[in-house]
């Protein structure tokens, strides 16, 4: 994802009209919260726009990024944009036998593809599950801010390079103009002097 991009540990996928990636959650935390004991590099890649992995519709970003679940694949985000609908449908979703939580799906506005979820009901020790967006990561891609590496040439005409060849070239074509206009000054010497001549013999 820049001329020279990291990856958020993703793979791209080409003929796209975003860069887009899939994603591997803890890569992307490491990379928005890095550790304590890693300086932050100048070149870093820029913020990461999560988008619907059907329609590429931006769903959030990692501004508002609270998290990942690896064991359910998923990344929490503490907002969202308006291209996601809370579902109105209460389901069970079971995480082990003994975790059994009420959710509502998370759904795209443009393709209603599933994006995720948001859990209305937990046993105790998930509590903190309510409080975010959970969104799967099979089923959204990514793209880094400032990624972006084709550029449209400069406006204006194209400015030759200047070689060797053609330095040379232009030279060669000086030295034949000067001799083109020596040669037209001697030919218009030669006219004047024979016009002159003519009226003096009048």
């Amino acid at each position: 994802m820049a001329t020279k991009e990291k990856s958020v540990g993703c793979q791209k996928n080409k003929n796209k009209t975003f860069e887009v990636c899939s994603i591997n959650s803890s890569a992307v935390e490491e990379k928005l919260f890095g550790r304590a004991d890693k300086e932050v590099e100048e070149d870093d890649d820029g913020p990461v726009v999560f988008i619907c992995g059907k329609c590429r519709l931006p769903v959030g970003d990692s501004m508002s990024w609270d998290g990942s679940e690896d064991e359910q694949n998923q990344i929490k985000l503490k907002r969202v944009t308006n291209n996601v609908i809370i579902g109105k449908d209460t389901r069970f979703f079971e995480l082990n036998k003994r975790s059994v939580c009420l959710v509502l799906d998370l759904i795209c506005r443009s393709c209603h593809s599933v994006l995720g979820m948001v859990y209305t009901s937990t046993p105790r020790n998930l509590d903190h599950k309510r409080s975010t967006f959970c969104l799967s990561v099979a089923n959204i891609d990514s793209y880094v801010l400032g990624s972006g590496a084709q550029m449209l040439a400069a406006e204006g005409p194209k400015e030759q390079l200047v070689t060797v060849e053609y330095r040379h070239s232009v030279e060669q074509q000086l030295t034949e103009m000067k001799l083109l206009v020596v040669s037209m000054a001697q030919r218009l010497e030669q006219i004047e002097a024979g016009l002159k001549k003519g009226c003096d013999e009048a």
